[in-house]
């Protein structure tokens, strides 16, 4: 019994050791793509500010310049995100030790960072961030929080820094989230198509819907999936895109394979919001989300226009989209599709 526990034991130290140099290979590659990113972003910005100052003299000349630049690039280089290079330079131009400042760092760390105005507390933010691993979303509620400033005001720091870990402590159990980022998938020109980490069924019930939509004949046409809208502070996708040539407005669809929350339904409003700010052509009617939940019992369908009262959305827009229990019912059905499907396989891999 003594020799088969020696030998469980050197299997678990075993497994351990390998474990362990996994885990600092993937540090390794994590650390490297991210300084690489950081050393490359603040040497374009470099470039771009050496040439836009050679047009100073032309007021355009700089917008024109990363229309220009943002088009040679292609996708992953906006004018925006030229911008926010552009700005990590101006914010950085006197760091002279990238790899030390920004050694644990990723390019969403320094995004958030160079907004920061006050001097004292974006210097503040970049040491402890770097020096204490803080997740991007652990720096992102320190900022909006004003943690700086409110350890600055106290007499006694050590509950106010207390609080923070505690309500940060679930920021930090993904360790890789900066390798899921689009914008590294885009820098590293990977496909960023976030279809590829959806379960299948979620896949499923998305193909079914865009082709139940298409084949509805109320004037449907695709335009995306997987629609990439960027803000200034993060990345979005909305799982449907159409345009409705009969309404002229966008229609968006989320879909989610479990219960409906509070959070799903802002963030349908807040995608609409968006989708008219930034994509909404003038004199096109206002854009419709429609968010489809999947429960083991039931669906549910929601639509949001924000800017129609209810009314008028009924009388306008229902005439032309399917009703909530058609969208339930193609759900269900495509539900019912997987699951046999699924058995099927399942029985195919006992047989064999």
């Amino acid at each position: 019994m003594s020799k088969e526990i020696a030998h469980s034991n050197q299997d678990a130290n075993f497994i351990a050791d390998i474990r362990q140099i996994l885990e600092q290979a993937r540090q390794k590659a994590y650390s490297a793509t991210a300084f690489a990113m950081i050393e490359g972003y603040w040497l374009m910005g470099q470039r771009i500010v050496e040439q836009e100052q050679q047009g100073k003299q032309r007021a355009e000349y700089g917008t024109e310049l990363l229309n220009n630049l943002s088009a040679a690039l292609g996708k992953g280089f906006s004018p925006r995100m030229l911008r926010d290079i552009r700005q990590f330079y101006l914010v950085f131009a006197d760091e002279t030790d990238l790899a030390h400042t920004c050694a644990k760092l990723n390019w969403s760390h320094i995004r958030a960072i160079m907004r920061v105005s006050d001097k004292n507390a974006r210097a503040y933010y970049l040491k402890e961030a770097n020096e204490n691993n803080w997740a991007v979303r652990t720096l992102e509620r320190n900022i909006n929080t004003l943690y700086y400033q409110r350890l600055l005001s106290s007499q006694n720091q050590e509950p106010v820094s207390e609080e923070m870990q505690e309500k940060t402590k679930d920021f930090q159990s993904d360790k890789y989230e900066f390798i899921k980022n689009p914008s590294v998938l885009e820098f590293l020109n990977l496909p960023t198509n976030k279809a590829y980490t959806e379960q299948q069924l979620e896949q499923s019930l998305i193909d079914n819907i865009q082709h139940f939509l298409l084949e509805l004949g109320k004037g449907f046409s695709f335009v995306a999936r997987q629609k990439h809208i960027r803000t200034e502070t993060a990345d979005f996708f909305i799982d449907l895109v159409f345009y409705n040539y009969i309404l002229k407005c966008f229609v968006i669809v989320e879909l989610k394979t479990d219960k409906i929350t509070h959070q799903d339904i802002g963030q349908l409003d807040m995608y609409v919001r968006m989708f008219d700010d930034l994509e909404r052509p003038e004199g096109d009617n206002p854009t419709i989300g429609i968010l489809l939940c999947t429960e083991t019992d039931k669906t549910i369908a929601k639509y949001s226009v924000l800017s129609e009262n209810k009314q008028l959305f009924s009388n306008k827009y229902l005439p032309y989209l399917p009703t909530e229990e058609e969208l339930a019912a193609e759900i269900e059905r495509e539900k019912q599709i997987f699951r046999e499907q699924q058995n099927k396989h399942e029985t195919n891999n006992t047989k064999a």
